[in-house]
């Protein structure tokens, strides 16, 4: 698998926050309506099934993926 990285995610996910915080699905749903690569997917897929605030809050989850 490719690897992913908190830009890539981030471009993917921009927008998943605008309404307030979201949960893995909501994360999803923006992934998927970006056109975001199976690999995008599949971190997103990983994570906790709980309530993020802001992306910076993916990063504790996904310590390591690479900033660039």
């Amino acid at each position: 698998m490719d690897s992913v990285s908190r830009m890539e995610l981030a471009q993917h996910l921009e927008t998943a926050f605008a309404a307030g915080p979201v949960t893995p699905a909501g994360l999803l749903d923006a992934a998927t309506v970006s056109a975001a690569r199976s690999a995008v997917l599949a971190v997103i897929e990983r994570l906790p099934n709980r309530t993020y605030g802001t992306i910076r809050d993916l990063w504790y989850e996904l310590p390591d993926l690479p900033i660039g």
